[in-house]
């Protein structure tokens, strides 16, 4: 073996390395032993525990519990802040600080330690708007519009989409008459539209560019240990795993917030009460109604009854306390419907839903006049709406008919809704026909927070000297008004003003809890988002989950491992000792190097490395097999081994690159865990070749100098070669018997359909433990009244106790951060019977909703056409490939033929089989990843077999094929069926062992496994056969680099 001494050098280096980089694991978990102990420790001391303090109560017990856990997590993270500096090691610098360790251990996806992975798309709609200075040209917003439709079934550059569709609707038109005005000389009116397109393209990379920093700035506020942040400009997503968070309200309003700061004037409601009056006359009319009640709360807003009271304003403060009346209003809301409604009431209320006054609760006192504060002045707001009809007070209110009796400068927000309240408030906006307020978040040059006279937090803005002008113009001119302070279109908070404020300080008021104020502090402290951001995918899992696949994947793995080892010694001999060095390296080289480089290990990684234990140990089985062969033709020791390893090169490259080809494709089209896969199994097939092949070769060697000559053969290895020798081929007719029938159920499952996870469907998934088995079609039932008889799509997950339920419910509602809430807030409710008594909504979100997903329509295209780019993708790259190495079409298409067989087979099963086995049989993310690497895997058989077709067709050029093929797949047959073996068991133990986030994947790699065996003798092969000229049989026709007088082995 040449250079040996540099394969000893890196083996040695790399060992070195993985060690020291796990090290710091190591270290770092047993110093957090240390202070979760301590944390414990505190909390047994100061506080009693929840069985001791409520002995006799269950209910307080838990609300106590979750209490002193909230107390411990605080502790704990108090702890590890005060410790960050303290040094825990030493490395080749020197001490090693906590903080440091930290940064440098094996990250933990989301999966395995709970917290939150979001997927956002940044949006260049608005940055579109703001270039063109908010052009109200019909093209220019139709053409918006269109674009904004095209995107949503659509990866395409938006950009490029809106030139299009401009291009459409004005043909006749140049886009640089749009930008030319705010470009500052980027754009000239005279410039072509390619030109303009690519000044547009450079100022969406800045925004984007921008955006992903100031994100990644906000996620640093979190105190998140070891956030993962990728951003990719060519899709405008970027992708945030936040490992351990457990806010997840806090996360979605935190990082979709644009912090677009404005300050509006308001309409009060005694201004609009004509109007008001006018709406409600057409709305009726539009709904049939009957005669308008004298309870209606439309008849109250009289504009000739509207009055408000002045009185002398109090100057001592500058802004006054929100309007306590509307918070009892949101009360008294908030407890209504609590009894089951009666015909009569029902009927009631749909009468009452045909005025305005059935959806808007109006700001009335009980005589129909407008509310006022304490001090005789009008409140700010006009009225209150219930949170799940803010849609469609919002289309009503926008209505054609409607709008035009209002204002044309009004434009309508919400407030935000309070914590544990069903409605918010609604505000008429004056915006004299401006789309920018007068006075805008780039004015603020300080934001943080304080507490107000009553106590209560608020945030503090401080502006710049043209902010503090135009502030105080606004405030000199607004005495006794409200002024909304807006962020992000909603309305924070509409204080009164007392007298102009001058100072240029500000507050925005209203029920913040400390850390709430802090964020909206920060935000608005790092700056406006240049190009906005929402979540478009997100997926939550909780801590138990998290430990339970790190349990399933540990034990999957050690198994594994145990198995495989033993199978090696047991089949190879003492050469399987050699193998299992080999793997042992493999694995402990993989880990280091996920560590090293700042790879996170996810739950399907933890699969990725159990699937390389049966890869790794194939190159070994390839080569092995092969010295056995060149042993049997009576070769020495020495050679059988020197032509054993030169030989089973060629196969070993080429299933490594092959199933590489996938690995890679799947890494770019994956999002978060499954990319985290494809990861572990790149890693990990590049290590193996080094592994298998070299490091080896070397341990061989080294027993060959010390006289230990290994042992290839045993009793098992040597009773299944010596019965080897089947007609394959002769069976060829009923295999495409076979086919045919496997391709008439590959298209019955397009009539019979699949289970589409909720990537590829869109809609929120949750996965929900129960304490016991629960009855499913009634939580269809009660979930449907919930959801307005949006029908839920359950499944179970084990047994009963543990449902999967996924909904379409408001999904497509803007605002995004608000349906979740209700999304939330209305699956707790419709699950409220099937918990335990008293169960409140933070116990059920801690010990009962195990994690959750959420894909948007937007993103579900996408991932839909991603899959199908990246199945097609990698069967045409494999076909290329073959083609390379081969010369030879018919070699590709042989290969494209198994390969479709084997992924046709893998959906019959998921179509046919979803209704009958335990456990969801989803199409998503993890049934792609789990083709492409079936197709990768399938190619390794596939490959082989053609490698030594090839070869015994230059040894034996006058043979007749049938028998060349027969004899070809019968030499390689033992390897095939060790290839398959290792893969095939290591698999069988992730299905049973691994946990439920993979036995989906799992279960389509075991079908893929049996089904690759069988297309790859059957139907890879015998296509060469019958495609004429397949195999080469004359003489002149043989590889030029074959052995001109070729002999048969004796």
């Amino acid at each position: 073996m040449q250079l040996k001494g540099l394969v000893r050098f890196f083996t040695i280096l790399l060992i070195i390395y993985s060690l020291y980089q796990l090290s710091f694991t190591w270290f770092v978990r047993n110093h957090e032993k240390k202070l979760e102990k301590s944390a414990k420790s505190y909390i047994a001391s100061n506080y009693p525990a929840a069985a001791t303090k409520y002995a006799a109560n269950k209910d307080s017990q838990e609300l106590y519990q979750l209490s002193l856990d909230s107390i411990y997590r605080n502790r704990l993270t108090r702890l590890k802040d005060s410790t960050k500096d303290e040094t825990i090691t030493y490395g080749i610098t020197g001490a090693i600080s906590y903080q440091k360790a930290k940064q440098e251990e094996l990250n933990l996806g989301l999966d395995l330690q709970g917290g939150m992975n979001v997927t956002m798309e940044v949006e260049m709609n608005g940055l579109i708007k703001t270039l063109a200075s908010n052009s109200k040209d019909p093209n220019f917003l139709k053409a918006l519009d269109n674009a904004n439709l095209r995107k949503k079934n659509s990866d395409a550059n938006f950009i490029r989409l809106f030139a299009e569709e401009y291009k459409k609707v004005a043909p006749g038109s140049k886009m640089a008459t749009l930008f030319a005005t705010t470009s500052n000389d980027g754009v000239k009116v005279t410039d072509s539209d390619d030109k303009v397109i690519s000044y547009l393209e450079t100022q969406a990379k800045t925004a984007f560019d921008n955006t992903a920093r100031l994100i990644t700035t906000r996620i640093d506020k979190f105190g998140v240990a070891q956030p993962n942040i990728n951003a990719d400009a060519t899709k405008q997503t970027i992708n945030v795993e936040l490992p351990g968070v457990q806010d997840r309200e806090r996360v979605r309003k935190n990082l979709q917030a644009s912090a677009n700061l404005q300050f509006w004037e308001v309409y009060n409601l005694s201004e609009l009460g004509a109007s008001i009056t006018k709406a409600d006359e057409i709305f009726f009319a539009q709904n049939n109604g009957k005669a308008v009640t004298t309870d209606s709360v439309a008849s109250k807003v009289d504009s000739t009854a509207i009055a408000a009271t002045n009185s002398k304003p109090d100057t001592s403060k500058a802004v006054a306390a929100t309007d306590t009346n509307q918070k009892d209003q949101l009360k008294q809301l908030a407890g209504q419907n609590k009894t089951t409604p009666t015909p009569s009431a029902t009927n009631q209320e749909a009468e009452a839903k045909k005025h305005l006054g059935g959806w808007i609760g109006f700001s009335v006192d009980q005589q129909g006049r407008p509310q006022v504060d304490l001090e005789g002045h009008e409140v700010g707001s006009i009225g209150i709406v219930s949170i799940k009809d803010t849609g469609r007070v919002s289309q009503i209110l926008n209505t054609p008919a409607i709008k035009t009796q209002f204002p044309a400068d009004v434009v309508w927000m919400y407030g935000i809704p309070e914590k544990n309240t069903p409605a918010v408030t609604l505000y008429a906006i004056k915006t004299y026909g401006r789309e920018k307020a007068r006075l805008e978040g780039e004015t603020i040059t300080n934001a943080g927070y304080d507490f107000d006279q009553t106590g209560k937090t608020s945030v503090s803005l401080e502006m710049n000297n043209a902010g503090a002008r135009i502030w105080g113009d606004m405030t000199g001119a607004n005495k006794n008004r409200h002024i909304a302070i807006v962020v992000d279109n909603m309305v924070y908070s509409a204080p009164k003003v007392n007298e102009a404020i001058t100072g240029g300080r500000s507050s925005i008021s209203g029920n913040f809890t400390t850390e709430e104020a802090q964020d909206l502090s920060n935000i608005l402290k790092i700056g406006k988002l240049p190009a906005p951001a929402k979540i478009v995918a997100e997926e939550t899992v909780g801590p138990t989950l998290g430990a339970q696949a790190i349990r399933g994947g540990l034990m999957s793995f050690t198994i594994s491992f145990l198995v495989i080892f033993a199978l090696m010694l047991v089949y190879y001999n003492s050469a399987g000792l050699v193998a299992n060095i080999a793997l042992i390296l493999n694995l402990l080289f993989t880990v280091g190097v996920l560590a090293g480089f700042g790879f996170t290990l996810t739950a399907p990684g933890i699969a990725g490395l159990v699937l390389t234990i049966g890869m790794a140990v194939d190159t070994n089985v390839i080569i092995y097999e092969r010295i056995k062969e060149e042993l049997r033709k009576g070769k020495s020791y020495l050679a059988a081994i020197n032509d054993g390893y030169n030989r089973s090169l060629p196969p070993v490259l080429d299933g490594h690159v092959t199933t590489l080809i996938t690995a890679i494709i799947l890494f770019y089209f994956g999002l978060g865990p499954v990319k985290g896969f494809a990861t572990t199994q790149i890693i990990g097939l590049l290590l193996s070749l080094f592994c298998g092949i070299l490091v080896s070769r070397w341990v061989t060697d080294w027993f060959t100098n010390k006289n230990r000559h290994l042992k290839y053969f045993s009793n098992i290895s040597n009773t299944i070669e010596r019965k080897s020798n089947f007609k394959f081929i002769e069976f060829r007719k009923t295999a495409y018997i076979i086919s045919a029938i496997v391709l008439g159920l590959g298209i019955a499952t397009i009539f019979n359909g699949f289970d589409y996870g909720v990537e590829f469907n869109g809609g929120r998934s949750y996965k929900i433990a129960f304490d016991k088995k629960v009855n499913v079609e009634q939580v269809r039932n009660d979930l449907r009244t919930a959801f307005n008889t949006e029908n839920p799509i359950i499944k179970t997950i084990g047994d009963a106790s543990t449902l999967d339920i996924t909904t379409s419910y408001l999904i497509d509602n803007p605002n995004t951060v608000l349906a979740d809430s209700l999304v939330a807030t209305k699956l707790y409710q419709g699950l409220k019977n099937h918990l335990p008594a008293n169960t409140t909504w933070e116990n059920f979100n801690v010990n009962h909703n195990k994690g959750s997903k959420k894909i948007l329509p937007t993103i579900s295209d996408d991932l839909k056409k991603g899959a199908l780019k990246a199945t097609i993708i990698a069967l045409i790259a494999i076909f290329i490939y073959i083609f390379i190495r081969f010369r030879n079409w018919r070699y590709s298409l042989g290969t494209i033929f198994s390969l479709m067989h084997d992924s046709l087979v893998m959906l019959i099963i998921f179509s046919f089989a979803r209704k009958f086995v335990p456990f969801p049989l989803e199409i998503d993310q993890h049934f792609i990843a789990a083709l492409l690497t079936v197709i990768g895997f399938s190619m390794n058989d596939t490959v082989v077999i053609f490698d030594r077709i090839r070869e015994d067709s230059r040894l034996y050029p006058n043979m007749d094929q049938k028998a060349l093929i027969n004899k070809a797949v019968n030499e390689t047959l033992s390897r095939t069926i060790m290839t398959s073996l290792t893969v095939f068991l290591t698999i069988l133990i992730l299905f049973l062992f691994g946990g439920e986030v993979t036995k989906g994947f799992a279960f389509a790699m075991l079908i893929g496994v049996i089904t690759g065996i069988y297309s790859t003798v059957f139907v890879a092969a015998p296509v060469l056969v019958d495609l004429k000229g397949g195999i080469r049989k004359k003489k002149e026709h043989i590889d030029i680099h074959a052995p001109k007088k070729a002999q048969p082995a004796k």
